[in-house]
Protein backbone atom coordinates (compact mmCIF):
# COMPACT_ATOMS: atom_id res chain seq x y z
CA UNK A 1 0.00 0.00 0.00
CA UNK A 2 3.08 2.01 0.12
CA UNK A 3 2.53 3.21 -3.66
CA UNK A 4 -0.31 4.33 -3.04
CA UNK A 5 1.10 6.97 -0.70
CA UNK A 6 -0.10 10.37 -2.76
CA UNK A 7 -3.55 8.31 -3.85
CA UNK A 8 -4.20 7.74 0.06
CA UNK A 9 -3.87 10.89 0.90
CA UNK A 10 -7.22 11.65 -1.21
CA UNK A 11 -8.86 8.64 0.11
CA UNK A 12 -8.75 9.79 3.43
CA UNK A 13 -10.45 12.94 2.90
CA UNK A 14 -13.82 12.96 4.29
CA UNK A 15 -14.66 15.68 2.22
CA UNK A 16 -15.06 14.11 -1.46
CA UNK A 17 -18.42 12.79 -1.34
CA UNK A 18 -20.91 12.14 -4.28
CA UNK A 19 -23.29 15.59 -4.96
CA UNK A 20 -26.23 13.56 -5.15
CA UNK A 21 -28.20 10.60 -4.65
CA UNK A 22 -28.09 9.79 -8.24
CA UNK A 23 -24.37 9.58 -8.24
CA UNK A 24 -24.32 7.54 -5.36
CA UNK A 25 -26.52 5.16 -6.00
CA UNK A 26 -24.74 4.85 -9.62
CA UNK A 27 -21.68 4.30 -7.85
CA UNK A 28 -22.70 1.71 -5.81
CA UNK A 29 -24.32 -0.70 -8.87
CA UNK A 30 -21.32 0.15 -10.69
CA UNK A 31 -18.51 -0.73 -7.77
CA UNK A 32 -20.76 -3.91 -6.85
CA UNK A 33 -21.49 -4.89 -10.71
CA UNK A 34 -17.82 -4.78 -11.65
CA UNK A 35 -15.09 -7.47 -11.76
CA UNK A 36 -14.61 -10.06 -9.30
CA UNK A 37 -11.26 -10.55 -8.05
CA UNK A 38 -9.32 -6.72 -8.06
CA UNK A 39 -6.88 -6.79 -5.91
CA UNK A 40 -7.32 -3.87 -3.13
CA UNK A 41 -5.31 -1.69 -3.92
CA UNK A 42 -6.99 -2.01 -7.68
CA UNK A 43 -10.23 -1.23 -5.85
CA UNK A 44 -8.84 1.45 -3.82
CA UNK A 45 -7.76 3.16 -6.87
CA UNK A 46 -10.83 2.79 -8.64
CA UNK A 47 -13.09 4.30 -6.36
CA UNK A 48 -10.39 6.97 -5.32
CA UNK A 49 -10.44 7.75 -9.29
CA UNK A 50 -14.15 7.69 -9.65
CA UNK A 51 -14.65 10.26 -6.43
CA UNK A 52 -11.59 12.60 -7.88
CA UNK A 53 -13.45 13.09 -11.58
CA UNK A 54 -16.78 13.38 -9.95
CA UNK A 55 -15.66 16.08 -7.70
CA UNK A 56 -13.09 17.96 -9.86
CA UNK A 57 -13.56 16.74 -13.31
CA UNK A 58 -16.90 16.48 -14.29
CA UNK A 59 -18.35 20.32 -12.83
CA UNK A 60 -15.70 21.54 -15.20
CA UNK A 61 -15.94 19.06 -18.45
CA UNK A 62 -18.37 20.93 -20.17
CA UNK A 63 -17.09 24.50 -19.67
CA UNK A 64 -13.36 23.97 -20.60
CA UNK A 65 -14.72 22.44 -23.57
CA UNK A 66 -16.51 24.89 -24.67
CA UNK A 67 -13.72 27.82 -23.66
CA UNK A 68 -11.33 25.42 -25.40
CA UNK A 69 -9.37 25.86 -21.79
CA UNK A 70 -6.36 23.90 -20.76
CA UNK A 71 -7.54 22.38 -17.04
CA UNK A 72 -4.19 23.42 -16.10
CA UNK A 73 -5.45 23.04 -12.08
CA UNK A 74 -6.52 19.88 -12.68
CA UNK A 75 -3.93 18.48 -14.34
CA UNK A 76 -1.55 19.44 -11.41
CA UNK A 77 -4.15 17.93 -8.68
CA UNK A 78 -3.63 14.77 -11.05
CA UNK A 79 0.11 15.05 -10.97
CA UNK A 80 -0.15 15.54 -7.15
CA UNK A 81 -2.17 12.03 -6.98
CA UNK A 82 0.43 10.50 -8.56
CA UNK A 83 -1.82 9.89 -11.97
CA UNK A 84 0.51 11.29 -14.12
CA UNK A 85 3.19 8.38 -13.69
CA UNK A 86 1.43 5.43 -12.80
CA UNK A 87 3.26 2.94 -13.39
CA UNK A 88 6.56 4.51 -13.21
CA UNK A 89 9.15 2.90 -10.27
CA UNK A 90 8.67 4.48 -6.65
CA UNK A 91 12.64 4.62 -6.72
CA UNK A 92 12.01 6.79 -9.95
CA UNK A 93 9.86 8.84 -8.28
CA UNK A 94 6.49 7.54 -9.85
CA UNK A 95 3.60 6.00 -8.47
CA UNK A 96 4.71 2.34 -8.56
CA UNK A 97 1.74 0.82 -9.78
CA UNK A 98 0.73 -1.76 -12.68
CA UNK A 99 -0.63 -1.03 -16.41
CA UNK A 100 -3.94 -2.60 -15.11
CA UNK A 101 -4.14 0.39 -12.37
CA UNK A 102 -3.42 2.66 -15.31
CA UNK A 103 -6.07 1.19 -17.23
CA UNK A 104 -8.50 1.45 -13.91
CA UNK A 105 -6.83 5.32 -13.57
CA UNK A 106 -7.49 6.32 -17.71
CA UNK A 107 -11.18 4.95 -17.49
CA UNK A 108 -12.46 6.76 -14.60
CA UNK A 109 -10.49 10.03 -15.00
CA UNK A 110 -12.04 10.02 -18.61
CA UNK A 111 -15.33 9.43 -17.32
CA UNK A 112 -15.45 12.55 -15.46
CA UNK A 113 -13.77 14.49 -18.21
CA UNK A 114 -11.73 13.06 -21.66
CA UNK A 115 -9.52 16.01 -21.92
CA UNK A 116 -7.88 15.53 -19.06
CA UNK A 117 -7.75 11.70 -19.57
CA UNK A 118 -6.52 12.26 -23.37
CA UNK A 119 -3.32 14.52 -21.51
CA UNK A 120 -3.29 11.80 -18.65
CA UNK A 121 -2.97 9.16 -21.39
CA UNK A 122 -0.09 11.41 -23.07
CA UNK A 123 1.81 11.67 -20.25
CA UNK A 124 1.84 8.61 -18.90
CA UNK A 125 1.96 6.31 -21.68
CA UNK A 126 3.96 8.26 -24.94
CA UNK A 127 5.93 10.48 -23.12
CA UNK A 128 7.23 8.65 -20.19
CA UNK A 129 6.82 5.23 -21.45
CA UNK A 130 10.03 5.10 -23.63
CA UNK A 131 11.46 6.65 -21.53
CA UNK A 132 11.10 4.92 -18.58
CA UNK A 133 12.17 1.76 -21.10
CA UNK A 134 15.55 3.32 -23.00
CA UNK A 135 16.25 6.39 -21.24
CA UNK A 136 19.87 6.39 -19.54
CA UNK A 137 19.75 7.74 -15.69
CA UNK A 138 21.38 11.09 -16.93
CA UNK A 139 18.22 11.48 -19.51
CA UNK A 140 15.45 10.12 -16.37
CA UNK A 141 17.12 12.65 -14.37
CA UNK A 142 16.33 15.57 -16.88
CA UNK A 143 13.43 14.77 -19.22
CA UNK A 144 11.46 12.12 -16.39
CA UNK A 145 11.36 13.51 -12.52
CA UNK A 146 10.39 16.90 -13.67
CA UNK A 147 7.24 15.26 -15.47
CA UNK A 148 6.01 13.17 -12.18
CA UNK A 149 4.32 15.72 -9.95
CA UNK A 150 1.83 18.03 -12.75
CA UNK A 151 3.79 20.74 -13.05
CA UNK A 152 5.34 19.89 -16.20
CA UNK A 153 3.80 17.44 -19.05
CA UNK A 154 5.36 15.93 -22.29
CA UNK A 155 4.56 14.72 -25.27
CA UNK A 156 4.80 12.51 -28.35
CA UNK A 157 5.48 13.62 -32.08
CA UNK A 158 5.34 10.68 -34.55
CA UNK A 159 3.32 11.56 -36.63
CA UNK A 160 3.82 14.04 -39.99
CA UNK A 161 1.40 15.82 -42.25
CA UNK A 162 2.49 13.61 -45.12
CA UNK A 163 2.54 10.24 -43.42
CA UNK A 164 -0.50 9.60 -41.12
CA UNK A 165 -0.37 5.79 -40.32
CA UNK A 166 2.75 5.20 -41.82
CA UNK A 167 5.13 5.53 -38.59
CA UNK A 168 7.91 4.04 -40.91
CA UNK A 169 7.91 6.79 -43.35
CA UNK A 170 9.34 9.82 -41.62
CA UNK A 171 10.28 12.79 -43.61
CA UNK A 172 11.68 14.34 -40.33
CA UNK A 173 15.87 14.51 -40.80
CA UNK A 174 18.03 14.73 -37.83
CA UNK A 175 21.63 14.79 -39.07
CA UNK A 176 24.97 15.06 -36.51
CA UNK A 177 27.25 17.93 -36.49
CA UNK A 178 29.77 17.50 -34.04
CA UNK A 179 28.10 17.36 -30.94
CA UNK A 180 24.98 17.80 -31.55
CA UNK A 181 22.01 16.92 -33.85
CA UNK A 182 19.83 19.08 -36.06
CA UNK A 183 16.79 18.32 -36.53
CA UNK A 184 14.37 19.61 -39.39
CA UNK A 185 10.41 18.73 -40.23
CA UNK A 186 7.16 19.13 -39.23
CA UNK A 187 5.53 16.90 -36.74
CA UNK A 188 1.39 17.06 -36.49
CA UNK A 189 -1.65 16.59 -34.43
CA UNK A 190 0.80 16.55 -31.33
CA UNK A 191 -1.20 16.29 -27.95
CA UNK A 192 -0.30 18.66 -25.28
CA UNK A 193 1.79 20.37 -28.13
CA UNK A 194 1.23 24.09 -26.62
CA UNK A 195 1.52 22.90 -22.54
CA UNK A 196 4.06 20.13 -22.77
CA UNK A 197 7.80 21.68 -22.22
CA UNK A 198 9.77 18.08 -23.48
CA UNK A 199 8.76 15.82 -26.40
CA UNK A 200 10.08 12.52 -27.73
CA UNK A 201 10.36 13.51 -30.85
CA UNK A 202 11.13 10.27 -34.17
CA UNK A 203 13.10 11.61 -37.19
CA UNK A 204 14.96 9.94 -39.81
CA UNK A 205 18.97 9.55 -39.06
CA UNK A 206 19.68 7.23 -42.36
CA UNK A 207 17.19 7.56 -45.47
CA UNK A 208 18.98 4.50 -47.06
CA UNK A 209 17.52 2.08 -43.99
CA UNK A 210 14.18 2.72 -44.58
CA UNK A 211 12.42 2.21 -41.13
CA UNK A 212 15.35 1.09 -39.29
CA UNK A 213 16.94 4.36 -40.17
CA UNK A 214 14.39 6.48 -37.96
CA UNK A 215 15.97 7.22 -34.24
CA UNK A 216 13.71 8.84 -31.12
CA UNK A 217 15.15 12.12 -29.80
CA UNK A 218 14.26 13.82 -26.43
CA UNK A 219 13.71 17.45 -27.08
CA UNK A 220 13.23 20.02 -24.08
CA UNK A 221 10.80 22.91 -25.19
CA UNK A 222 10.92 25.78 -25.61
CA UNK A 223 13.93 25.67 -27.61
CA UNK A 224 15.62 27.21 -30.43
CA UNK A 225 14.75 26.26 -34.21
CA UNK A 226 11.45 24.51 -32.55
CA UNK A 227 8.14 26.54 -33.32
CA UNK A 228 4.59 25.70 -32.65
CA UNK A 229 1.54 25.63 -35.22
CA UNK A 230 -1.72 27.22 -35.20
CA UNK A 231 -4.02 25.39 -32.35
CA UNK A 232 -6.24 22.45 -34.38
CA UNK A 233 -9.74 23.88 -33.87
CA UNK A 234 -10.89 20.69 -33.00
CA UNK A 235 -14.58 18.41 -33.42
CA UNK A 236 -14.12 16.98 -29.42
CA UNK A 237 -11.61 16.94 -26.65
CA UNK A 238 -11.07 20.77 -27.61
CA UNK A 239 -9.64 21.61 -24.12
CA UNK A 240 -6.45 20.00 -24.98
CA UNK A 241 -4.05 21.59 -27.27
CA UNK A 242 -3.14 20.16 -30.75
CA UNK A 243 -0.78 21.83 -33.68
CA UNK A 244 2.37 20.79 -35.38
CA UNK A 245 5.99 21.24 -33.92
CA UNK A 246 8.05 22.81 -36.75
CA UNK A 247 11.86 22.26 -36.43
CA UNK A 248 13.86 24.33 -38.23
CA UNK A 249 17.59 23.43 -37.95
CA UNK A 250 16.69 22.74 -34.03
CA UNK A 251 19.78 21.75 -32.14
CA UNK A 252 19.66 19.43 -29.50
CA UNK A 253 23.16 18.12 -27.69
CA UNK A 254 24.18 14.72 -29.33
CA UNK A 255 23.11 13.05 -25.42
CA UNK A 256 19.35 13.59 -26.42
CA UNK A 257 19.30 10.47 -28.70
CA UNK A 258 16.82 7.90 -26.79
CA UNK A 259 18.43 4.50 -27.21
CA UNK A 260 20.30 3.78 -29.67
CA UNK A 261 20.50 4.91 -33.22
CA UNK A 262 17.81 3.03 -35.58
CA UNK A 263 15.84 2.15 -32.92
CA UNK A 264 13.17 4.83 -33.24
CA UNK A 265 10.62 2.75 -35.03
CA UNK A 266 11.07 -0.35 -32.60
CA UNK A 267 10.66 2.50 -29.68
CA UNK A 268 7.36 4.14 -31.14
CA UNK A 269 5.71 0.45 -32.14
CA UNK A 270 5.98 -0.70 -28.19
CA UNK A 271 5.17 2.80 -27.08
CA UNK A 272 2.14 2.48 -29.06
CA UNK A 273 1.06 -0.88 -27.93
CA UNK A 274 0.93 0.22 -24.74
CA UNK A 275 -0.51 3.40 -25.49
CA UNK A 276 -3.53 1.81 -27.03
CA UNK A 277 -4.28 0.08 -23.78
CA UNK A 278 -4.86 3.20 -22.23
CA UNK A 279 -6.62 4.74 -25.20
CA UNK A 280 -9.01 1.70 -24.95
CA UNK A 281 -9.25 2.85 -21.05
CA UNK A 282 -9.83 6.43 -22.20
CA UNK A 283 -12.88 5.46 -24.37
CA UNK A 284 -14.43 2.93 -21.86
CA UNK A 285 -14.54 6.25 -19.12
CA UNK A 286 -16.34 8.04 -22.59
CA UNK A 287 -18.69 5.17 -23.01
CA UNK A 288 -19.24 4.85 -19.23
CA UNK A 289 -20.26 8.70 -18.95
CA UNK A 290 -22.72 8.48 -21.85
CA UNK A 291 -24.14 5.47 -20.51
CA UNK A 292 -24.59 6.88 -16.98
CA UNK A 293 -26.88 9.85 -18.68
CA UNK A 294 -28.18 8.01 -21.05
CA UNK A 295 -29.73 5.64 -18.10
CA UNK A 296 -30.73 8.37 -15.48
CA UNK A 297 -32.29 10.39 -18.54
CA UNK A 298 -34.42 7.07 -19.36
CA UNK A 299 -35.30 6.97 -15.69
CA UNK A 300 -36.24 10.65 -15.12
CA UNK A 301 -37.97 11.18 -18.88
CA UNK A 302 -41.47 10.53 -18.91
CA UNK A 303 -43.82 9.63 -21.83
CA UNK A 304 -47.53 8.15 -21.91
CA UNK A 305 -47.43 8.87 -18.33
CA UNK A 306 -44.15 6.40 -17.64
CA UNK A 307 -40.94 6.57 -17.37
CA UNK A 308 -39.31 5.75 -21.10
CA UNK A 309 -36.61 3.27 -19.06
CA UNK A 310 -40.00 0.90 -19.14
CA UNK A 311 -40.38 0.94 -22.90
CA UNK A 312 -39.21 -1.92 -24.46
CA UNK A 313 -36.54 0.06 -27.49
CA UNK A 314 -35.17 2.09 -24.66
CA UNK A 315 -34.14 -1.05 -22.74
CA UNK A 316 -32.95 -2.88 -25.28
CA UNK A 317 -30.48 0.00 -26.44
CA UNK A 318 -29.47 0.10 -22.33
CA UNK A 319 -28.79 -3.78 -22.21
CA UNK A 320 -26.25 -3.37 -26.13
CA UNK A 321 -24.95 -0.48 -24.50
CA UNK A 322 -23.87 -2.22 -21.32
CA UNK A 323 -22.83 -5.49 -22.91
CA UNK A 324 -20.27 -3.17 -25.45
CA UNK A 325 -18.72 -1.77 -22.63
CA UNK A 326 -18.32 -4.90 -20.45
CA UNK A 327 -16.98 -6.55 -23.35
CA UNK A 328 -14.06 -4.40 -23.68
CA UNK A 329 -13.66 -3.40 -20.44
CA UNK A 330 -12.66 -7.66 -20.01
CA UNK A 331 -10.49 -6.70 -23.74
CA UNK A 332 -9.15 -3.96 -21.77
CA UNK A 333 -7.82 -4.90 -18.19
CA UNK A 334 -6.50 -8.57 -20.67
CA UNK A 335 -4.12 -6.75 -22.47
CA UNK A 336 -3.32 -4.58 -19.26
CA UNK A 337 -2.81 -7.59 -17.28
CA UNK A 338 -0.91 -9.53 -20.14
CA UNK A 339 1.80 -6.88 -20.25
CA UNK A 340 1.83 -6.62 -16.62
CA UNK A 341 2.92 -10.31 -16.82
CA UNK A 342 5.36 -9.59 -19.61
CA UNK A 343 3.69 -11.75 -21.72
CA UNK A 344 3.06 -10.33 -25.80
CA UNK A 345 0.00 -8.54 -26.04
CA UNK A 346 0.05 -6.35 -29.29
CA UNK A 347 -2.99 -8.23 -30.61
CA UNK A 348 -4.80 -7.96 -27.46
CA UNK A 349 -4.36 -4.13 -26.65
CA UNK A 350 -5.51 -3.55 -30.63
CA UNK A 351 -8.39 -5.80 -29.69
CA UNK A 352 -8.92 -3.33 -26.64
CA UNK A 353 -8.47 -0.16 -28.71
CA UNK A 354 -10.62 -1.40 -31.43
CA UNK A 355 -13.54 -2.79 -29.19
CA UNK A 356 -13.38 0.00 -26.78
CA UNK A 357 -13.49 3.04 -29.40
CA UNK A 358 -15.94 1.14 -31.70
CA UNK A 359 -18.45 0.75 -28.47
CA UNK A 360 -17.60 4.80 -27.06
CA UNK A 361 -18.84 5.99 -30.66
CA UNK A 362 -21.94 3.60 -30.64
CA UNK A 363 -22.76 4.21 -26.99
CA UNK A 364 -22.48 8.32 -27.03
CA UNK A 365 -24.35 7.61 -30.45
CA UNK A 366 -27.40 5.66 -28.72
CA UNK A 367 -27.42 7.88 -25.62
CA UNK A 368 -28.21 10.69 -28.00
CA UNK A 369 -31.16 8.60 -29.37
CA UNK A 370 -32.46 8.49 -25.91
CA UNK A 371 -32.45 11.41 -25.23
CA UNK A 372 -33.94 12.54 -28.19
CA UNK A 373 -33.78 16.32 -28.68
CA UNK A 374 -31.84 17.05 -25.20
CA UNK A 375 -28.88 14.90 -26.54
CA UNK A 376 -28.33 17.30 -29.36
CA UNK A 377 -27.89 20.70 -27.07
CA UNK A 378 -25.31 21.28 -25.72
CA UNK A 379 -26.97 21.79 -21.76
CA UNK A 380 -26.92 18.35 -21.36
CA UNK A 381 -23.08 16.37 -21.71
CA UNK A 382 -24.27 13.58 -23.76
CA UNK A 383 -23.25 15.81 -27.45
CA UNK A 384 -19.95 16.21 -25.73
CA UNK A 385 -19.46 13.00 -25.25
CA UNK A 386 -20.16 12.09 -29.03
CA UNK A 387 -17.96 14.32 -29.99
CA UNK A 388 -15.00 12.97 -27.62
CA UNK A 389 -15.47 9.35 -28.73
CA UNK A 390 -15.09 10.21 -32.30
CA UNK A 391 -11.23 10.55 -31.74
CA UNK A 392 -10.71 7.37 -29.93
CA UNK A 393 -11.06 5.63 -33.22
CA UNK A 394 -8.48 7.66 -34.77
CA UNK A 395 -5.34 8.24 -32.70
CA UNK A 396 -2.92 6.14 -31.99
CA UNK A 397 -4.00 4.01 -34.63
CA UNK A 398 -7.17 3.73 -36.25
CA UNK A 399 -9.59 0.92 -36.03
CA UNK A 400 -8.80 0.44 -39.98
CA UNK A 401 -5.04 -0.11 -38.34
CA UNK A 402 -6.28 -2.02 -35.50
CA UNK A 403 -7.41 -5.02 -38.10
CA UNK A 404 -4.31 -5.04 -39.98
CA UNK A 405 -2.43 -5.46 -36.48
CA UNK A 406 -4.83 -7.96 -35.32
CA UNK A 407 -5.02 -10.32 -39.33
CA UNK A 408 -1.14 -10.05 -39.25
CA UNK A 409 -0.81 -11.21 -35.20
CA UNK A 410 -3.57 -13.90 -35.69
CA UNK A 411 -1.73 -14.89 -39.35
CA UNK A 412 2.06 -15.09 -37.24
CA UNK A 413 0.27 -17.34 -34.28
CA UNK A 414 -1.21 -20.17 -36.85
CA UNK A 415 1.70 -19.85 -39.14
CA UNK A 416 3.56 -20.21 -36.18
CA UNK A 417 1.17 -23.82 -34.93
Amino acid sequence: MAALRSLGRLVAKKSLKHSSSVGRNQHVRYLSNGLPGLSETHQMLRQTCRDFADKELKPIAGQIDKDCTYPKKQVKMLGELGLLCVDIAEEDGGTGLDYLAYAIAMEEISRGCATAGVITSVNNSLYLGPIKAYATPAQKEKFMKPFLNGDRVGCFALSEPGNGSDAGAASTMAKLDGDEWVLNGTKSWITNGYESEASVVFATTDKSKKHKGISAFLVPKPTAGLSLGKKEDKLGIKASSTCNLIFEDCRIPKENLLGEPGFGFKIAMQTLDAGRIGIAAQALGIAQAAFECAIDYAQKRKAFGEPISKMQMIQTKLADMEVQIESSRLLTWKAAMLKDTKKPYTKEAAMAKLAASEAATNVAHQAIQVLGGMGYVRDMPAERHYRDARITEIYEGTSEIQRLVIAGQLLKEYHAS
